[in-house]
């Protein structure tokens, strides 16, 4: 995708094209959230199928295998397709990786607040049609969204068993120490002091939830944050890569290409022709 944010809505004739033309399993490198109102989904993800009925909430992280097949309920269908990069909602990504790293699909139930998930997502699907969006407006009503969405699945979501719940705590933890800290040149040692335990059992907590080692977890961070700010400031490579802890300019730009397949300036440029 070569855009930080797009929706659209999906009707009948749509989902039945999509059906028609079915992709084998696979991945994006963008988020994608599903808002289902009429309609069902069958889906494969975290390598389990299921079909969920709307109202529906589905939220596909980027890297996750899944393969979504729409179907029609009762010759209806109508659901909101949203798309959109890590760095767009930055500081709140890895909290959406926590909530639904196993839990990516959720049945609503109708009423006020399902309306309100509907009424918000006009509003976004209007301002993406204007001549020039405004993306902080756009920013703020995903963000609500995902609110909304979460005060919700809090009502639904059955405890888990006190290991998994545990490692969800002992995570949660995790990231809200890295989201204090990530700006400064850190190693798995520090977090895991934090968290009294061993840098072991901290990564296998970690690949056990996110698939990611520690280390990758703070690089991953750090680089949503560097894209931040090459989209939204005018900050020089050397002043965003200091304040990410790298202290050379070109350790920085390496880092960033490896993991990006873009420099910094290229990254920048590409997203000034977007935006």
């Amino acid at each position: 995708m070569n855009q930080l944010f797009k929706i659209c809505r999906l009707n009948a004739a749509e989902a039945k094209s999509i059906s028609d033309q079915l992709d084998e399993p696979h991945h994006h490198d963008y988020e994608t959230l599903i808002i289902g109102m009429q309609g069902k989904l069958e889906h494969f993800i975290d390598f389990k199928s299921g079909i969920i009925n709307a109202p529906l909430i589905s939220f596909v992280a980027k890297g996750k295998v899944h393969q979504v097949i729409p179907h029609e309920s009762e010759g209806k269908f109508d659901m909101w397709l949203i798309n959109f990069k890590s760095e767009f909602i930055a500081e709140t990504i890895f909290h959406l990786y926590t909530i639904y790293h196993n839990n990516a699909n959720l049945e609503l139930k109708k009423g006020v607040c399902f309306n309100r998930l509907n009424s918000i997502c006009e509003i976004l699907d209007d301002e993406m049609n204007q001549e020039s969006p405004d993306l902080p407006i756009v920013r703020h009503l995903l963000s609500a969204l995902f609110i909304m969405i979460e005060s919700e699945r809090k009502k639904i979501i059955v405890s888990e068993d006190n290991f998994n719940a545990n490692q969800n705590e002992t995570f949660k933890n995790f990231l809200k120490i890295l989201e204090e800290n990530f700006r400064r040149p850190l190693g798995v040692e520090f977090y895991a002091e934090k968290l009294f335990m061993s840098s072991r059992n901290l990564n296998l907590i970690c690949q056990s939830i996110m698939n990611q080692s520690v280390s990758e977890i703070i690089d991953t961070r750090k680089l949503i944050e560097a894209k931040n700010l090459l989209t939204s400031t005018n900050k020089s490579i050397s002043q965003i890569g200091f304040e990410l802890g790298y202290n050379e300019k070109s350790y920085f730009s390496n880092v960033f290409k490896k993991k990006s397949g873009q420099t910094p300036t290229e990254f920048r440029d590409e997203m000034k022709t977007l935006i």
